[in-house]
């Protein structure tokens, strides 16, 4: 069985463990980046692309835990796989906190690596602290949003719908989704829902020349860049 190719960045000091993963991954049709020290790594992960980041913990001038957060909160929800070779829980909580999404302990089997990377590389990650569509931002840990630098004034309603739509995008949200993300099971009477997007559209898309926010008939809401 042949696997679909994945891309990946392996910031790693150890030279011959970096070396050896990048052989074997090869094999798997995993192509592999390298950076040796933390500032490489960041640099590689803010001007490429990839689908999963594998992040020593240990790194120089920079440890994988900083780079990590770093990474989230320029809005890169690229997800992230750290090595570590302290299995303690409270390494563990550190990583998750600055926002990784797997963990794997040295010394390690090539096959498990591989079987974790291809688990990662088929979602985002849900640990990213800024979303951005286009010209729209939204900073999840001061709680701020903005569209062409304009802050826009949201409800803690228009707030979850909006985070639900910039996760999504650019794929559409269900009416029922949109639902579940402000009431769980127990959504009230039919027109809550509509009465908030218009809210939300109030300060996404009223004020600006072109709407992000489109209705998409029997799929529900979608947010695309502005220029689409």
């Amino acid at each position: 069985m042949t696997h679909p190719s994945i891309e990946i960045l392996l910031v790693e000091d150890d030279i011959d463990l970096a070396s050896s993963t990048a052989d074997f991954l090869a094999l798997e049709n995993i192509t592999c980046d390298h950076a040796y020290n933390g500032q490489s790594g960041l640099k590689l992960a803010t001007e490429n692309s990839y689908q999963v980041l594998v992040l020593d913990l240990m790194l120089p001038r920079m440890d994988g835990i900083t780079l990590c957060e770093k990474l989230r909160q320029q809005g890169i929800d690229t997800p992230i796989l750290m090595l570590t070779a302290r299995d303690t829980l409270e390494d563990k909580i550190a990583g998750f906190r600055a926002g990784t999404d797997d963990y794997l302990v040295k010394p390690f089997a090539m096959e498990e690596l591989t079987m974790r990377i291809r688990s990662l590389a088929v979602r985002r990650s849900g640990q990213v602290r800024k979303l951005q569509v286009g010209n729209l931002t939204l900073n999840l840990d001061s709680r701020h949003a903005s569209r062409d630098d304009v802050t826009l004034k949201l409800t803690p309603s228009c707030w979850t719908l909006l985070e639900t739509l910039m996760r999504a995008s650019p794929n559409p949200v269900s009416r029922k989704d949109l639902e579940y993300s402000l009431w769980q099971d127990s959504p009230p009477d039919t027109n809550s829902l509509k009465v908030h997007m218009y809210n939300l559209r109030q300060q996404v898309d009223k004020p600006f020349d072109q709407a992000m926010i489109q209705t998409l008939s029997q799929q529900g809401f979608v947010l695309r860049e502005s220029d689409v």
